[in-house]
C-alpha cells in the first residue's frame, strides 16, 4: 500500500481514456516495429542477400575458426581494457574524492581531458604517434590505451557520483566512532555504492566491448576486422550483409550475457542485503531493553 501511495505520487494513475491512448499508442509502436523489420527484409531479399550463394561459405571450419579467431581477439581486448579501466576509474574516481588539492585537481584535469576527446583519436595517437618517433607498439596495446582511458574516466565519474549520492549521515556516523577517511571509503560507502553503481559500470564495459570495433582502423584483427576480409570474397558475391548480420548477432549475444549476468549479481546482492538484516522478535526485544533499565 505505501509503494502504491510513493507512486501515485510520483506519477498520476493513468484514468480510462489514458489507458486507452496507451494501448493504442503501444499497438501502433509494436505494429510499427515489425513493419520496418519486415521492409529490411524485403529489402534484403530483393538484392539477393539471402541467396544460398552468399551464405555458402559459412558452413566451412575455416571460415569459422576465422570469426572465432576474431571474437577471441575482441574479447582479449576488451577483458584486458576492462580490468585496467576499472583500476583506472578506482585510481582516479579516490583522488577526485581526497581532501587534498594536489591530488583532486590533477584528477580532475585528467579525466576531464580523456573523457572529452573521442575515442578515436586516442586509437590513433596511441598507434601512430609511437611509429613518427620509430617506436613500434603492438595493434593491442594500441587499442587497449586509448579504451583504458576513455572508459577509466567515465568509470572514475560513475565511482566518483555514486559514492557522493550515499547519504551523507554514514559519513558522519562513521567519524563519530572514530575510523579514518580510508576507513570510511573502503568499509562504509563503497559497499553500499557498489550496489547503485553495478548496472552502470556493466553498462560502461558493454560500451567498452562493443568500442573494440574501433580497432578496425589500425586493422587489428578483431571481429569487425575478420568479418570485413569475409565478406569481400567475391566466388561468394561480395556477402558483406550476410557477414555484418552474423558479425551483429555475436556481439548482441556477448552484451546480452553481460547485462544478463548484472542483473543477476544485482538481485544476489539485493538478497543477500535483506537477509544479512535480521528481525529481533519482539519478546527478545522486551527482555533486551528491561535487562538495560
Amino acid at each position: 500500500m505505501a509503494e502504491l501511495s510513493q507512486a501515485s505520487i510520483l506519477y498520476d494513475l493513468p484514468g480510462p481514456r489514458a489507458k486507452r491512448r496507451n494501448a493504442i499508442l503501444g499497438v501502433a509502436s509494436t505494429v510499427g516495429i515489425i513493419a520496418l523489420i519486415a521492409f529490411i527484409g524485403y529489402k534484403f531479399a530483393d538484392t539477393g542477400q539471402f541467396e544460398a550463394r552468399k551464405w555458402e561459405q559459412f558452413q566451412y571450419a575455416s571460415v569459422q575458426r576465422e570469426l572465432l579467431g576474431g571474437l577471441g581477439a575482441t574479447l582479449k581486448a576488451a577483458g584486458i581494457a576492462a580490468v585496467l579501466a576499472l583500476i583506472f576509474g578506482a585510481f582516479f574516481a579516490s583522488a577526485r574524492l581526497s581532501d587534498k588539492w594536489y591530488l583532486r585537481s590533477p584528477a580532475t584535469f585528467v579525466v576531464e581531458l580523456f573523457r572529452a576527446i573521442p575515442l578515436l583519436i586516442l586509437i590513433f595517437f596511441g598507434y601512430y604517434v609511437p611509429l613518427q618517433y620509430g617506436w613500434s607498439i603492438d595493434k593491442l596495446w594500441a587499442l587497449v590505451i586509448g579504451l583504458m582511458l576513455y572508459n577509466g574516466s567515465v568509470l572514475a565519474e560513475i565511482f566518483r557520483a555514486g559514492i557522493n549520492a550515499v547519504p551523507y549521515g554514514q559519513t558522519e556516523g562513521a567519524y563519530a566512532i572514530g575510523m579514518r577517511k580510508n576507513q570510511v571509503l573502503r568499509l562504509i560507502l563503497l559497499p553500499q555504492a557498489v550496489r547503485s553503481m553495478l548496472p552502470a559500470i556493466v553498462s560502461q564495459l558493454v560500451v567498452l566491448l562493443k568500442d573494440t570495433a574501433l580497432g578496425f582502423i589500425i586493422t587489428y584483427p578483431e571481429l569487425l576486422f575478420v568479418g570485413k576480409q569475409i565478406g569481400g570474397r567475391l566466388p561468394f558475391g561480395l556477402p558483406y550483409v550476410p557477414t555484418y548480420l552474423i558479425v551483429a548477432a555475436i556481439y548482441i549475444a556477448i552484451c546480452g550475457a553481460l547485462s544478463a549476468l548484472a542483473w543477476w549479481l544485482q538481485k544476489r546482492m539485493g538478497r543477500s542485503r535483506r537477509t544479512a538484516a535480521k528481525v529481533l522478535p519482539a519478546q527478545n526485544a522486551g527482555e533486551d531493553a528491561a535487562r538495560m533499565i
